[in-house]
């Protein structure tokens, strides 16, 4: 996206002019316009050039583009990227397998990936859309406290595919997951110091029992 105009490179002969904190001033001249602008100590910045006439806006340029460059960094710094990740499925899956390949789609939603389910048909299978169609029914309800369908299950030339969801964002996924890690390394760490030796006798333990032990 190409810098506004700004200032002199405004070349219009008047502008609908907005004041710094939005307030409208109303259709002036640019000649008047600049003057404004240079006894606020600002720019004129043009902000909707198609308009007619163009709308202009009084504010500081320099620090409006760094603000605006800092967020659109730190929008990228948290950015994660959704990726579609793809498996496929057997209409005549055994039990063992179907339990693997749902642990391999509930793995990808709790990562915050999207996850492309597809059912592959082989000969007369073809004819039996219907058992497909079920499979992948199944299969969303199984995994339906981590994700939703987004895209019902359609046939695709020989194959049916279908495209669950993640409830929850990547970058959400990703930081309960270091969340969790932390979470586990402290407990792995926490009991290991020692007792100490020289304990204080115990409220129930008589001076006699003390004084024995003490011997």
């Amino acid at each position: 996206m190409s810098e506004p105009r700004i200032n002199d490179r405004i070349r219009v002969p008047e502008v609908r002019l907005v004041g710094p904190n939005g307030e409208q001033v109303g259709i002036v001249r640019v000649e008047d316009a600049l003057r404004l602008a240079d006894e606020a100590g600002l720019d004129l910045v043009e902000v909707a050039p198609t308009a007619r006439p163009p709308v202009c806006k009084l504010m500081d340029f320099g620090k409006f583009k760094y603000e605006s460059d800092m967020k659109a960094r730190e929008a990228r710094k948290n950015q994660t990227n959704t990726i579609l990740k793809e498996i496929r499925f057997r209409l005549k899956i055994d039990p063992h397998d179907y339990a693997t390949k749902k642990g391999h789609v509930e793995r990808f939603l709790k990562g915050g990936d999207k996850v492309k389910v597809m059912i592959m048909f082989r000969g007369r299978e073809q004819s039996r859309p219907e058992m497909g169609f079920r499979l992948l029914q199944r299969l969303a309800e199984d995994v339906s406290d981590l994700g939703s369908v987004e895209s019902s299950p359609r046939q695709d030339g020989r194959n049916m595919v279908m495209v669950i969801g993640p409830h929850k964002k990547k970058a959400e996924a990703k930081a309960e997951e270091r969340r969790r890690k932390d979470s586990e390394q402290a407990a792995a760490t926490g009991d290991s110091e020692p007792q100490p030796a020289d304990q204080a006798p115990q409220a129930g333990e008589t001076a006699s029992e003390t004084a024995s032990t003490a011997s």
